[in-house]
């Protein structure tokens, strides 16, 4: 099964996927790690309000890769994949790059093309509240408190209109992790944390 984080920046995505990987290892997960700190650092592209249309095919591009790449041979051996950040977090980050003139329409269609392809291949998305955690310098995410209140206010957009299965992650870390581990419960995964 895939398993994916999403969620505006600094709202607890990578505390999260840390303390799975702490506690259960490389099993029963193949963690992946996110697509746009790789596309920065891999090919020194500008992100978040930096972004244009080469960043953000790049981006979505690393998003199909992370649903094909290997999955057969993953799945085959059990291993569930949990992803850090998806699809979800492309289109979402697109419409705000179109929204401010950083963006073409051109760009914007294919990334929407891309994301209505792929986005039925997650089985469980956690979506990272904001309330419960403050903006933090990590010295490679955005600080600007609009920037992250105009992403967050597009995720609640497209996640009111999203037909896939959200789980929206609140609380404490600990509450966050309990919430995780009743869901994949469900999926008879049993994870400790």
């Amino acid at each position: 099964m895939i398993f994916s984080f999403t969620g505006a920046q600094s709202t607890g995505k990578s505390t999260l996927l840390k303390k799975l990987h702490e506690q259960n290892g490389d099993y029963p997960f193949t963690f992946v790690p996110e697509v746009t700190r790789l596309v920065m650092r891999d090919y020194q592209m500008a992100i978040n309000e930096d972004g244009d249309d080469l960043t953000q095919m790049l981006i979505m591009t690393e998003h199909i890769r992370n649903i094909y790449k290997n999955r057969t041979d993953r799945l085959m051996r059990g291993m569930h994949q949990i992803y850090d950040r998806c699809a979800l977090d492309g289109i979402v980050y697109s419409h705000w790059l179109l929204d401010k003139g950083k963006l073409s329409r051109s760009c914007f269609e294919a990334s929407e093309i891309i994301y209505k392809k792929i986005k039925s291949k997650y089985d469980i998305i956690f979506y990272t509240s904001p309330d419960d955690v403050k903006l933090v310098d990590d010295g490679e995410r955005s600080t600007n408190i609009n920037f992250r209140n105009d992403i967050i206010n597009l995720f609640d957009l497209y996640i009111n209109s999203y037909k896939g299965k959200i789980v929206e992650l609140k609380g404490s870390v600990k509450e966050r992790l309990d919430t995780i581990k009743s869901t994949l419960a469900n999926y008879n995964i049993d994870i400790k944390i």
